[in-house]
């Protein structure tokens, strides 16, 4: 099955290709996943958890990287997993490129070619491209939202006088905004189970009305 998803980023194309090379960066914003192992620089081993409806699948697999091209911002991926209890199979070739949009944004392009087997395969007919945008569109926020807490970061750090100074509160002094660590986001929770489900059947059900009544006014 081929897959094609795009998002824009705030965030000039340089900035953002050197993030998106950080994996063990970009790791919490992806839903479901978690990297558990960094096996070299182009080889990394990890689990997705995902739910279609009612059934929850548990993936363990590994992404390698095929091609990078820094010039022209563009880099292929290719995952391999299997399901932990037998339930299937799935691999994917993801090819992924930036391009400068208005101003300093960025469209990230993505291409997938997506093999699946096994029970996943019945359970997820259908649905993918629509659960597939989905995720891809929880992944571009958590992006902007990172990216936005490092430039809160880098400002604070480039103006230490803008925190101001300690407070002192009966004798003790207590330190003043914006003196913590850089502030981390908080990765997002998978999207699955029912509601994804159901969101992705809605879609479906709409294109088909849209397509029967277009038929009938054509006719």
């Amino acid at each position: 099955m081929q897959i094609e998803n795009e998002f824009v980023v705030p965030t000039p194309v340089h900035t953002l290709w050197a993030f998106l090379l950080d994996v063990e960066r970009i790791a919490p914003c992806m839903p479901g996943a978690e990297l558990t192992e960094i096996v070299d620089d182009t080889t990394w081993k990890g689990k997705l958890k995902a739910k279609f409806g009612p059934v929850a699948m548990n993936f363990a697999g590994t992404v390698t990287l095929l091609e990078r091209d820094d010039a022209a911002h563009r880099v292929v991926l290719k995952a391999q997993g299997m399901e932990t209890k037998g339930k299937g199979a799935a691999t994917a070739t993801v090819t992924s490129w930036l391009e400068p949009a208005s101003g300093d944004d960025t469209t990230v392009k993505m291409q997938a070619d997506i093999n699946l087997s096994g029970l996943v395969a019945q359970v997820s007919r259908g649905l993918l491209p629509d659960v597939s945008a989905k995720l891809t569109q929880q992944f571009a926020d958590c992006l902007k939202s990172t990216l936005d807490a490092d430039d809160a970061s880098s400002a604070a750090a480039a103006d230490p006088g803008a925190q101001g100074a300690p407070v002192e509160t009966a004798g003790k002094s207590s330190p003043a905004v914006g003196t913590s660590s850089a502030t981390k986001t908080a990765a997002p929770a998978a999207v699955g189970g029912l509601r994804l489900g159901l969101w992705a059947i809605g879609k479906a059900i709409t294109r088909f009305v849209r397509r029967l009544f277009g038929k009938r006014t054509d006719d």
